[in-house]
C-alpha cells in the first residue's frame, strides 16, 4: 500500500479522515475512539479553530487557536498547558470540520460545538491547576513504579 502523506491527501482529495494519536485534545477528541474529517483551508482561520498543522520537525499536530495575531496563531490542545505561538499559516495544512463518533457526525461549526469551544477555553483558568495536579500525580505515580 502506498503511505501518502496528509499533505497529499489533502492536495488531491481536498478532505482527510484519520484516527488520531495522543491526547492533547481530550475531551473533544479521543484517542482511537473517534474518526477526524480535516478540509483544506481557504484564508486565515478564526479563534477557536482547530487546524491540522506540520511542526518543523516534521510532527503532525491538531491544536485549537487561541488567538489570532498578524504574522500567525497562537495554539493549544485543549487537554494542554503550553502555548504554541507562531504558528504560521504555511505551516497548517487543513482544519477539522468534523468528528465522528459512534457513528455521528459532529460538525465544528454547529453552534454547540462552537459553544463548547468558548466555554473550554474560557474555563482554562479553572482548569489549569487541575492539569498541573494530574500532571503531578503522573509524575509520582512513575515514580513509585519505577522504585517496585
Amino acid at each position: 500500500m502506498n503511505k501518502s502523506s496528509f499533505e497529499e491527501i489533502l492536495k488531491s482529495e481536498g478532505r482527510l479522515v484519520y484516527s488520531n494519536v495522543g491526547t492533547s485534545m481530550l475531551p473533544l477528541i479521543r484517542q482511537g475512539r473517534d474518526l477526524l474529517i480535516i478540509e483544506k483551508t481557504s484564508g486565515r482561520l478564526d479563534k477557536y479553530d482547530v487546524p491540522l498543522f506540520r511542526r518543523p520537525d516534521g510532527k503532525y499536530v491538531l491544536h485549537r487557536v487561541i488567538k489570532v495575531c498578524p504574522d500567525g496563531y497562537v495554539l493549544r490542545g485543549d487537554n494542554q498547558l503550553i502555548k504554541e505561538k507562531g504558528v504560521t499559516d504555511e505551516q497548517i495544512l487543513g482544519v477539522l470540520t468534523a468528528v465522528v463518533r459512534g457513528g455521528k457526525e459532529i460538525r465544528t461549526a454547529s453552534p454547540r460545538c462552537r459553544a463548547y469551544a468558548r466555554i473550554w477555553c474560557a474555563l482554562f483558568p479553572v482548569r489549569a491547576p487541575f492539569l498541573l495536579w494530574c500532571a503531578a500525580l503522573r509524575r509520582l505515580r512513575k515514580r513509585i513504579r519505577k522504585k517496585s
